[in-house]
């Protein structure tokens, strides 16, 4: 099953990805052979996950929220879908 995934890493940001098998792909991260990004920023905690019927749609989903601010990624991982909205930044702000 396809899934996008938000990553806090050891720093206090976020690393936002896409795969089919979770599991493997947390323990690449955690192993640091995950991404370039996290590798530098070890330990990393899974913090919000979403699974998906396509891979394609998950991707898509990765590539949305990899383009938020971080106000919105934490409302996101703490369930306040509700202000998603008002903390959408201006196209010139991205």
């Amino acid at each position: 099953m396809p899934y996008m995934y938000i990553l806090e890493c050891s720093d206090g940001s976020f690393y936002v990805g896409s795969t089919r098998d979770l599991e493997r792909r947390l323990s690449e991260h955690g192993e640091g052979v995950g991404a370039e990004y996290t590798r530098r920023r070890r330990p990393v905690r899974l913090v919000h996950v979403e699974e998906y019927a396509r891979i394609t749609d998950a991707f898509a989903r990765e590539k949305q929220v990899q383009g938020w601010g971080r106000p919105k990624r934490i409302a996101l991982i703490e369930g306040r879908l509700g202000d998603l909205p008002s903390l959408s930044r201006p196209a010139g702000d991205r």
